[in-house]
């Protein structure tokens, strides 16, 4: 008998993955936290029946909010992580040794810990000096923060659940303050292609726009994403993605990658018409 993991995109689309076993399943004080061995995507964790990512595709994500933000700053130093428990935002961090602090802000200690067990290669980014986790409420460790870092990156899950409070105004306000005079702020703008996320999307735009002076989207393919297709946020105080992007000091590090390059940094920016009159519908 074979065994299927199922997600509703939408109410009509279901995305399944052939599972040869289930590895962990428990419930946090914060969420259903689930691993699963499959043949196509290698593991794979979901929460609260939702992929959030898995050992052939995660690559893609870590690379796209690590090195879009690093490859546009001059100087960041000082990092904030918001979730991130898996790890997989820090090791991609830890190519540049310019940054002195990468602080991970993940409540949830019971997913850090699974993730610990099942992705040991993702989670070592964790296991760096520079590297302090927090198991804190993320709006309550922002509230504190005034003038402090030059990235910040919010890796929360989706603007549901326990997550929800990342993707106010409020939030969003607390990121602009904590950052410094020009921090850049990325965070994930979900897919799309949906009628079901669309507003999610339209929502996220329109509070980060009000609140940044520049304010851009990016995108990637992610196959385990719904449709496929996922969107970025790019925010920042001074600095502009593709006019600051500083791309033949960033070929010099060669930092080793499979996903991003300069030249995809240029395309990743070049978004659909659709998603383009979305977001100009926001703005205005």
């Amino acid at each position: 008998m074979e065994f299927w993991f199922s997600e509703l995109h939408s109410p009509h689309v279901k995305f399944g993955i052939r599972v040869e076993k289930q590895l962990f399943s428990g419930q946090s004080d914060y969420q259903r936290i689930d691993v699963f061995e499959s043949p196509e995507f290698g593991k794979f964790l979901t929460l609260n029946g939702s992929v959030i990512f898995s050992e052939q595709d995660c690559f893609i994500y870590n690379e796209m909010v690590a090195h879009v933000p690093m490859s546009v700053h001059p100087c960041v130093k000082n990092v904030l992580i918001i979730g991130g428990g898996d790890g997989g935002v820090a090791k991609e961090l830890l190519h540049y040794d310019s940054i002195e602090n990468i602080d991970v802000v993940e409540q949830d200690e019971m997913f850090v810990e699974v993730c610990k067990e099942y992705f040991p290669e993702t989670a070592k980014g964790l296991e760096d000096p520079r590297v302090h986790m927090y198991n804190v409420d993320a709006l309550r460790f922002l509230r504190n923060q005034k003038d402090v870092y030059d990235l910040i990156i919010n890796d929360a899950t989706d603007p549901f659940g326990a997550s929800e409070g990342f993707f106010t105004r409020e939030f969003y306000g607390s990121c602009y303050k904590a950052l410094k005079s020009d921090g850049v702020l990325v965070y994930q703008h979900g897919s799309p292609f949906y009628d079901e996320d669309e507003e999610a999307c339209r929502n996220m735009h329109r509070k980060v726009y009000h609140t940044f002076p520049i304010s851009r989207v990016y995108q990637a393919h992610i196959p385990t994403s719904p449709s496929g297709y996922w969107l970025f946020g790019f925010a920042s105080k001074k600095y502009h993605p593709l006019l600051d992007f500083k791309e033949e000091a960033w070929n010099q590090r060669k930092i080793p990658t499979e996903y991003y390059t300069t030249n995809l940094h240029r395309g990743a920016f070049m978004l659909p018409k659709y998603v383009e009159e979305l977001l100009e519908e926001e703005e205005s």
